[in-house]
């Protein structure tokens, strides 16, 4: 899917429903666990560098599988790509089942234009 960038970039500006930072590993191959902030806006996932306000990267959680790996570990992957699946080590069990149930909350909210900068969308 492909989207206006510019909009995505203010989306990500929005108030977030959930926010932190935790370690992260993306589905390249020998990709490791590094510090990101993560942010819940609406039904997308935004990533940052610590020390960035822009994000490196977004997940759109539609048609996504939420799964707890360990205590404190989850994974996001989607339904037309399994094998690509990007992992999150929380601090806690608990702090890693509060992502787990604002992202499975996440992943259905259909957004309606009211919730969106004008013009967010595919192109």
């Amino acid at each position: 899917m492909r989207y206006n960038e510019r909009e995505l970039l203010s989306l990500a500006r929005q108030p977030a429903e959930k926010a932190a930072e935790v370690l992260m590993r993306l589905p390249k191959k020998g990709s490791v666990l590094k510090k990101r902030l993560v942010k819940l806006v609406v039904n997308f996932l935004f990533y940052f560098r610590t020390d960035e306000a822009e994000p490196i990267g977004a997940l759109l959680l539609e048609q996504c599988r939420i799964i707890k790996e360990e205590e404190n570990v989850f994974s996001i992957s989607f339904v037309e790509e399994p094998e690509r699946k990007y992992c999150f080590e929380c601090d806690s069990e608990e702090q890693c089942q509060e992502w787990i149930e604002a992202l499975k909350r996440a992943r259905s909210v259909l957004c309606p234009p009211c919730c969106l900068p004008s013009g967010i969308g595919l192109w």
